[in-house]
């Protein structure tokens, strides 16, 4: 990857549409836009033009262009775009004409996002909610991403990190300026309290850091039971499609079978599993077995099945959400059990539908506002509580390596968005405690 070419793509999307934007970052941006163009428009207004070979001066198309010097642009960098008819033709042809310039190339997958990020249009998090947002399903899904593209968590990190910027700061004065009467008691006064304040804060945002993710991901929700209690047909009948294969025959889902839906606005898998029972037959059904059980062990949530026609109790290892006896149609017990259905006669499945729909609101609803909710946030988060922990355990003579041990949680925290600034630290120290008066 060479960040001195100038870069091109489509920008909205594949496949044939009314209209396709190409769009150019770099130091050729501009003189590009302008041989095909005829000139460069107004910057930041849409200009109807039609687009000719350079060489040839042959039309291509006419279409809408934009001129955005950077840096301010989405990417820091010029910025051209062209719209132009979304057909394949049109596109080919304009690629041709862009490749052939030298310098000019073909873009690589997400970096126009990365050179907004090297040029300080977005930070890290930022980056991730975009692509988030590109990929969103769901309206809980687009307000997590809108969250962290248009900054929202990332100012949450800022704070964090400005709070340890202040205790490191205080942390410094004690040990650079012990001479000073005052100095240092002053400095250490309030450092203990608000550490463990702030560790309090970021173990709550990293507690609840795996139901943000199953929220950006999906919730996982798994039908597991013995065989032949009817858990692919329930699935089914709550997905609304014959999306597991069915028949009387106990055993017949053998693998692990996933199906997307939305459920009160939020992402669900369903996931359909092999039966488990205590006593396995052939070595397929045993490996399907043992997929079912990793899948249960994975799961966010739970569903057991069983019926009055099957005789098998739930594995010691299995912690149910929710536990639906099926083919309440037949005479059964259904002491124990939250739900009687059938998915015979249909009998149930709407409270079945609500009850999921219920389990997946409260104990997943309300993330779309979480700060921490990829694996790299919650490490990162993880790792500065530790080091926040590590310095309460240094006394005041030993104040040097509690000051290195907030030190490295604050880089911890930086490393999240990406900006970790050394001069952020000394502007604190020369504000607050009025050194070098």
């Amino acid at each position: 990857m060479n960040n001195s070419d100038t870069i091109f793509a489509v920008s909205s999307g594949s496949g044939m549409a009314g209209i396709a934007v190409i769009r150019m970052s770099g130091v050729k941006a501009g003189s590009v836009l302008a041989s095909v163009a005829g000139s460069l428009p107004l910057p930041r207004r849409a200009s109807v033009r039609q687009l000719r070979r350079p060489q040839s001066r042959e039309i291509i198309d006419q279409g809408l262009i934009l001129w955005m010097p950077g840096p301010l642009s989405a990417t820091g960098e010029d910025v051209a775009e062209f719209h132009v008819h979304g057909s394949a033709a049109v596109i080919d042809a304009m690629f041709e004409v862009l490749r052939a310039v030298a310098g000019v190339r073909l873009a690589e997958p997400g970096e126009f996002t990365r050179r907004a990020f090297v040029n300080d249009r977005v930070d890290l998090v930022e980056a991730e909610g975009l692509a988030d947002l590109l990929q969103a399903r769901t309206e809980a899904q687009r307000r997590m991403a809108m969250h962290h593209m248009l900054g929202h968590a990332s100012s949450q990190y800022e704070a964090w990190r400005t709070e340890l910027i202040s205790l490191l700061a205080r942390a410094e004065a004690a040990i650079d300026f012990v001479e000073e009467d005052g100095v240092a008691a002053a400095a250490l006064t309030d450092v203990r309290p608000k550490t463990l304040d702030l560790v309090a804060r970021l173990s709550r945002a990293a507690a609840d850091a795996d139901r943000a993710g199953a929220l950006r991901s999906g919730i996982k929700v798994v039908f597991a039971g013995a065989p032949n209690v009817g858990k692919s047909t329930l699935l089914n009948l709550v997905a609304a499609r014959e999306a597991a294969i069915v028949s009387s025959r106990p055993g017949t889902t053998r693998d692990v079978i996933e199906v997307p839906i939305v459920l009160g606005g939020i992402p669900v898998i369903l996931t359909d599993t092999a039966g488990l029972r205590a006593e396995a037959g052939d070595e397929v059904e045993v490996i399907g077995m043992e997929r079912a059980r990793s899948e249960v062990s994975a799961a966010d949530i739970v569903v057991w099945v069983t019926s009055a026609d099957v005789a098998e109790d739930i594995e010691n290892a299995v912690v149910p959400a929710l536990k639906v006896l099926n083919k309440s149609d037949l005479p059964g017990d259904a002491q124990g059990m939250d739900l009687k259905v059938s998915a015979k006669t249909g009998e149930g499945i709407a409270d079945l539908i609500l009850n999921l729909e219920k389990l997946v609101k409260v104990r997943f609803g309300g993330m779309e506002q979480a700060s921490v909710i990829r694996t790299r946030h919650k490490d990162a988060v993880e790792e500065s509580i530790r080091f926040l922990n590590d310095s309460l355990l240094h006394d005041a003579g030993h104040i040097e390596l509690a000051a290195e041990c907030l030190r490295r949680a604050c880089f911890s925290l930086g490393r999240v968005t990406g900006r970790v600034d050394v001069e952020d630290l000394l502007g604190n120290i020369f504000s607050e405690f009025c050194i070098g008066k």
